[in-house]
């Protein structure tokens, strides 16, 4: 890694930190009244998985250093607002009439207040710690790319070591033995893409276990980013197929009766068609949100049995902490493995809709033994 690219990663982490100041603040009678209260692990699993619209860097319970992020809110009565979040005091204050609902089906979201106290969700462009955490990493991956491939272009017939020769090494797998074997012809038209969303997931996956900033966000245990994903591939493949492709789908080779006067094997092929991106979306947030919860819930252990005695206490912090490091080596293979599936997947659903007709097939077959 040249000197330049090192150059590029400094002076991004110090825009980054001079564009969001940390702040301390302290909350004594909040910590009091929760201090009476009995640890909800699943609340504060779910709590730490949610987004956030604040960066919490570290906290020992009555004071936070965190990195406030913007809001962005649009009323239907106000008009635009932009504000930071730290006006919310970690949500135990309203501001211009918005506040951070604490329950209800808007929990941990931003709310408005109408005259009528009714509650309302204004049109919320913030950006949150997930938001912020994906533009992060996205430009992360950009300035190593680039910078890997200046490195690459001086000398390419030279073998790489080191960094370098990692990420050659890790294009070299995904196109070779994704994308090549999986589409086959017109491959390349498709590579950049499969070879982005592998690397896309990968850095985010690596970036979730990392438990200080500018990690911990859970980008690939949302949903929502899984969803994109999930739609940008199945738009890939259908408009790709080819004529073949949704003749199977519309018109398969079954026994008529299956086609007529009851499309029952059509509306088959039509709900699969569907199911192969939401396959995508689920098994990406499923796995990676079961990884994060299941350290967290170990984690958990330890303040569960504090009130059980020291010996019990001592001896599950131990446990616990062996067993959170073998599971955190676990994320590590399956950070790998669920970028690699997402892209293995995705490359297979775009070859099968690449399907050619038999007798296109036996023109190819005879031209090449003719070659």
């Amino acid at each position: 890694m040249n000197k330049r690219f090192q150059s590029y990663i400094t002076a991004f982490f110090a825009a980054l930190l001079l564009s969001v100041s940390p702040t301390f603040a302290t909350n004594e009678d909040n910590t009091k009244k929760e201090s009476k209260e009995e640890l909800n692990p699943k609340e504060l699993i779910i709590e730490h998985l949610a987004d956030a619209y604040e960066w919490q860097i570290v906290s020992d319970g009555t004071k936070h250093l965190t990195i406030p992020l913007p809001v962005i809110l649009h009323s239907k009565t106000t008009g635009w607002h932009l504000f930071s979040s730290s006006h919310f005091h970690h949500g135990a204050n309203a501001y211009k009439g918005f506040v951070i609902a604490s329950e209800g089906k808007y929990k941990g979201k931003i709310v408005e207040a109408g005259a009528d106290e009714t509650i309302s969700r204004p049109l919320d462009l913030s950006l949150t710690k997930n938001a912020v955490s994906l533009l992060f990493s996205s430009l992360l991956l950009i300035l190593i790319i680039m910078g890997v491939a200046r490195i690459m272009k001086r000398d390419p017939m030279k073998p790489r070591k080191g960094f370098p020769g990692m990420i050659e090494m890790l294009v070299l797998s995904v196109n070779d033995d994704i994308v090549k074997p999986s589409i086959g012809k017109d491959y390349q038209k498709y590579a950049p893409y499969l070879i982005t969303v592998f690397f896309f997931i990968f850095t985010n996956n690596l970036l979730g276990l990392v438990p200080i900033f500018p990690g911990g966000a859970n980008v690939t245990g949302n949903i929502a980013v899984t969803f994109v994903l999930a739609i940008i591939t199945f738009f890939i493949v259908n408009l790709s197929g080819t004529k073949e492709y949704y003749k199977e789908i519309f018109w398969p080779d079954v026994p008529t009766w299956l086609k007529v006067p009851i499309p029952l094997m059509p509306a088959v092929e039509i709900v699969g068609l569907f199911t192969k991106p939401f396959a995508l979306m689920i098994r990406l947030f499923a796995n990676m949100m079961a990884g994060h919860s299941i350290v967290l819930g170990l984690t958990m252990l330890i303040f569960i049995t504090a009130s059980l005695g020291v010996a019990i206490n001592a001896s599950m912090t131990v446990l616990s902490v062996i067993i959170t490091v073998f599971i955190d080596f676990v994320e590590l293979l399956i950070a790998y493995i669920q970028a690699y599936v997402f892209t293995l997947l995705s490359a297979v659903f775009i070859g099968l809709a690449k399907m050619e007709s038999h007798s296109e097939k036996k023109k190819m077959t005879s031209s090449g033994q003719a070659a």
